[in-house]
């Protein structure tokens, strides 16, 4: 904050103001004000920033930083809104035509039915957007605030007028504030203004008719830094910024479906129509046959009842919104509900190195200069400088303390690092060597600063020390070398030759073939702010620092590599570097040699065919440029892959956007990569990402069990129905039976399915097709199997009981239609055991290990047994006294139903697919 004044007294501390209007009251502008006035109209100096106590007296004054929240649906909308599912109409129609024909009971039944699922499908809406109020909090966004003199990160939502803070390259800008001091600010105000070219920012007073896209001296609520720093005292929060007043004049859009929505919004049409087709042909056959037009009248509502999943929606909601609260415990917060769907299907992840595979923790472990050179070992007493001549020893300690924005404060037992891991690091080094960072960091003042930037791989800063104005730089070798045209020997300057550039290349390619990541470090004397700082610099020598891979990542990668995902470390490291790490994990086998360069990497447009192939087989991409991550992305989907990206910079945001699926990081990712991110990892870890995948599949294959459960039983019953109807038997299954069936065996069993742990083949099996439809053509199969065996073992029943227990008596048609009712109920019971891995034994499958669907399956048993002592409950559903022989029937007919099932694995629908 070189820019403002060094002495508090300048500017009247602390003026209490308790009324907005003391704050805001002034008829010059804020970009207009002079700096000293505006400091007085905000009651702050900017030393020290507020207190925490006026802080909290001016919260409760403005009110949160917060943009008002989009008016959430009201909740007789919400509820309003279940019935606008075709299948619930389907029922609404049904209900319609029994009161039309007088069949009060069935009518109000269904009614019932529609209105339950209504009330279920209410809650489970209500409760997945609390659940995404939850993770939003998970994903709270903090900024740098100076409160008391100490520079502190706080929820955005608790800055008020007055505070002070300080931003920098990917920070997105908390609140509409005026810029006092900055370095080489640039800032994207693309959601603001349209731009979207960045606009430098400086600290400047303006003219009052200045119009905002001009106003170069303000920050405004929502436009993210692309380069640079700069401190700013903030005028403006929460609705009172320019964000804010866009806001008022936004109409809330809805929410566009998702990929799973949609396509159960598709099957449903397609299952109306055939419901109809069939209930027409039924109805005009019965009509045809001679059957009384009431009766095939009731026969088509039992068709139509029978063929509405009723459980489908509610569990599809249950098991998305479950899913993403599992992926948060596995500290993954997923922002996009379309991401759950497509982790399943990726193929390839672009990772980067530092932090994701590594512990980003890194430790100086050796020094090469000129004059010598020094690696870490076990005696604590081997210091660098017993190894380096004293000015080059000397002038590395600078560069790590002075060319360095981090800080490290020491507690007890405990250092607490504020910054890169890098800076700090080298921060850590020279404290462990004894060097007192803050008093040479006093001594040496920073006059200006270039900040490291994807670009330049430089970071250069000009310091007024004891010596003089002095400029100390770091970066990357190769790139700083180019800035070099003098090299440090000894205590003497001397030029630095193309041979000697090409042996410190070799040098530091060396040193990260061990796996070192290696930087350079330069300087110049009789330095001049007006000077460029990164030119005519004097090498000093090159630091090696260790960043230790993650314990659990080999595991991580072995499971990706079982799992038939390609991993890609795409990283701006040294390439020996890169491949030494990517060795250590088992990215690459030990004879995989080939890394593709960033200066390797043509324009898109430019890529031949053999190029690209290249590009898709190698493993190791290094030195990448964000355009290039960006075109390494689209190469991959040219392919018909499914990319998760990796990225934590507001450079990498282009390219999380692209990826289908952007990962961004928790911990170091910028606020613009978490926005654009398709999901957060809280803790940096690509096995969190491997996690995240193996959940997204998990969710699929419920989704796809339960849905694969609720078509083969709803199928049985219209298979049934049918056969009973064009057969003219006389015990055909009431409307209300049906009902009394999905409301029993739909929604408790599929519930239980829908949260099934996942099979041990998860991530043994091939990434799927993001396309792939829930019911592929070997599924489909599949489930007519199913119904067809339920069909043939309830009717089946009907006859056995018939002609076995009942030694060829008349028909009762009362207690045949008992018999295949019950049936009906224990056989799609059993059923959901069906559900489970075909390839394991039945006692090690996934939904038999299920304790919830045990739960499902005894709680519905334990239903029927129930309301069957109920007399008007019988009298109902038709219900007439069973003896123990015709339970036992119908309770092993619905077992065999089940054993007939496993017994048929090997059929050939079966073999196509795990289930």
């Amino acid at each position: 904050m070189s820019n403002s004044p060094r002495n508090p007294e300048e500017h009247p501390y602390m003026i209490k103001i308790h009324k907005k209007e003391a704050i805001n009251k002034s008829d010059i502008p804020s970009w207009a004000s002079q700096e000293k006035e505006l400091f007085t109209r905000l009651g702050v100096a900017i030393e020290q920033g507020l207190s925490m106590a006026e802080a909290t007296t001016r919260l409760e004054t403005f009110g949160p930083n917060a943009i008002v929240q989009d008016k959430q649906t009201p909740a007789w909308k919400i509820f309003l809104r279940q019935f606008k599912n075709p299948l619930v109409i389907l029922l609404i129609v049904a209900a319609s035509a029994s009161f039309a024909f007088q069949e009060w009971l069935d009518a109000g039944a269904i009614l019932v039915v529609v209105f339950l699922n209504a009330c279920i499908g209410f809650y489970m809406e209500f409760q997945a957007g609390r659940s995404m109020a939850a993770l939003k909090k998970m994903v709270a966004v903090s900024a740098k605030a100076l409160r008391g003199g100490s520079l502190k990160e706080i929820n955005i939502e608790l800055l008020v007028p007055g505070d002070v803070i300080y931003l920098e390259a990917g920070d997105m800008t908390p609140a509409d504030a005026r810029l006092f001091n900055s370095s080489q600010l640039q800032v994207n105000e693309a959601s603001l203004t349209g731009e979207s070219v960045p606009v430098e920012k400086e600290p400047a007073v303006l003219p009052a008719d200045t119009p905002l896209a001009e106003q170069s001296n303000l920050l405004f609520k929502g436009t993210f830094v692309t380069k640079g720093n700069g401190w700013a005292v903030v005028f403006g929060t929460g609705m009172n910024t320019e964000l804010g007043k866009i806001a008022h004049l936004i109409d809330t859009s809805e929410q566009a479906a998702t990929p799973l929505e949609k396509k159960l919004e598709a099957f449903s049409g397609r299952l109306i129509k055939i419901t109809i087709g069939l209930v027409v042909a039924i109805f005009g056959a019965g009509v045809i046959g001679g059957k009384p037009i009431l009766e095939m009248l009731e026969t088509s509502i039992a068709l139509a009842v029978a063929a509405v999943p009723e459980g489908l929606s509610i569990v599809a909601t249950l098991a998305l919104a479950q899913g993403m609260l599992k992926l948060a415990r596995h500290k993954v917060i997923v922002r996009k509900l379309a991401a759950v769907e497509t982790l399943g299907g990726t193929t390839v992840i672009c990772t980067d190195k530092t932090g994701t595979l590594t512990q980003n923790k890194l430790e100086v472990e050796a020094l090469a200069a000129p004059g010598g050179s020094w690696a870490k070992s076990a005696d604590a007493a081997d210091l660098p400088a017993g190894h380096l001549p004293e000015l080059e020893y000397r002038r590395l300690i600078q560069i790590a303390i002075l060319c360095n924005n981090s800080e490290i404060i020491a507690k007890k037992r405990t250092i607490k690092e504020i910054g890169d891991p890098l800076e700090t690091g080298l921060l850590k080094f020279a404290r462990r060597l004894g060097e007192d960072i803050n008093e040479l960091r006093l001594k040496s003042p920073k006059v200006s600063e270039m900040p490291f930037s994807s670009e330049t791989k430089i970071m250069a800063t000009l310091h007024d020390t004891p010596e003089g104005k002095l400029v100390f730089a770091k970066g990357a070798v190769e790139d700083l070398l180019k800035c070099c045209s003098f090299i440090l020997d000894g205590d003497k300057t001397i030029p630095l030759s193309p041979k000697a550039k090409k042996a410190w290349l070799d040098e530091a390619e060396k040193m990260a073939s061990s796996g070192l990541k290696v930087i350079a470090g330069a300087f110049r004397s009789d330095a001049e702010a007006a000077q460029e700082l990164a030119e005519n610099l004097v090498f000093v020598g090159l630091f090696g620092l260790i960043d230790p891979p993650r314990r659990e990542i080999p595991a991580a990668i072995k499971h990706c590599r079982d799992a038939g995902i390609e991993v890609v470390m795409v990283t701006g490291d040294h390439p020996a570097t890169a491949k030494a790490i990517a060795r250590q994990l088992g990215i690459i086998d030990a004879d995989e040699t080939d890394v593709v360069l960033g200066k390797e990497m043509p324009d898109f447009e430019k890529l031949r065919k053999a190029d690209k192939s290249r590009w898709a087989a190698a493993k190791i991409f290094a030195r990448v440029s964000p355009k290039q991550k960006l075109d390494l992305i689209r190469v991959f989907q040219e392919r018909k892959a499914i990319v998760g990206m990796t990225g934590d910079g507001v450079n990498d945001a282009p390219a999380l956007k692209k990826a289908d699926i952007g990962i961004a990081m928790g911990k170091r990712g910028t606020q613009v990569a978490q926005d654009v991110a398709d999901m957060v990892l809280r803790d940096d870890s690509f096995a969190s990402i491997v996690a995240a995948i193996r959940q997204g599949r998990v969710i699929f294959d419920n989704i796809r069990k339960f849905v694969i459960y609720l078509l083969s039983c709803n199928l049985s019953e219209l298979a049934i129905i049918a056969i009973v109807a064009v057969s003219f038997l006389d015990f055909q299954l009431k409307p209300l039976q049906i009902l009394f069936i999905n409301l029993v065996t739909d929604v408790l069993p599929a519930l239980a399915l829908g949260v099934t742990p996942g099979g041990p083949e998860v991530m043994k099996q091939k990434p799927r097709a993001v396309n792939e439809p829930i019911i592929d053509k070997s599924r489909w199969w599949r489930i007519f199997f199913y119904a067809g065996v339920i069909t043939a073992t309830s009717i089946g029943a009907v006859y056995f009981s018939h002609y076995a227990l009942h030694a060829w008596g008349e028909w009762d048609a009362a207690l045949s239609n008992n018999i295949l009712f019950f049936t009906l109920i224990f056989a799609q019971l059993f059923h959901v055991f069906n559900m489970g891995s075909m390839d394991l034994p039945f006692w090690r499958t996934e939904v038999v290990r299920n304790r919830y669907v045990w739960f499902a399956v005894g709680g519905c048993a334990l239903i029927v047994a129930g309301l069957y002592q109920i007399a008007p409950v019988r009298k109902a559903l038709s219900m007439v006294p069973m003896s123990v022989a015709d339970w036992a029937l119908s309770i092993g007919a619905g077992l065999l139903a089940m054993v007939v099932i496993r017994m048929g694995r090997n059929l050939k629908f079966f073999q196509n697919e795990k289930q």
